[in-house]
């Protein structure tokens, strides 16, 4: 299962852990995600969605049913 946000898009970026002696090695910074299922009230179900943290203060701020409607205008959702 790749590690992308559902809501956001977020991907894991890349980068270099950095030593003391400046020595650079690869690494990856990966999102913050959480599993959680929401209860859809206008169509009477629940969905369960991969999300970043970022996302799920997003769908608190401006509600499921709101992100869920951006979303399907995106077309990333059914």
């Amino acid at each position: 299962m790749a590690r992308v946000c559902e809501v956001t898009g977020k991907k894991p970026m890349s980068g270099h852990n950095v030593s003391h002696a400046n020595n650079k090695t690869k690494r990856r910074f990966l999102p913050n995600l959480q599993r959680r299922r929401f209860w859809i009230e206008s169509e009477k179900r629940w969905i369960s969605l991969r999300l970043t943290n970022a996302a799920l203060r997003t769908i608190d701020k401006n509600g499921i049913e709101a992100v869920l409607e951006k979303m399907r205008s995106e077309g990333k959702c059914a």
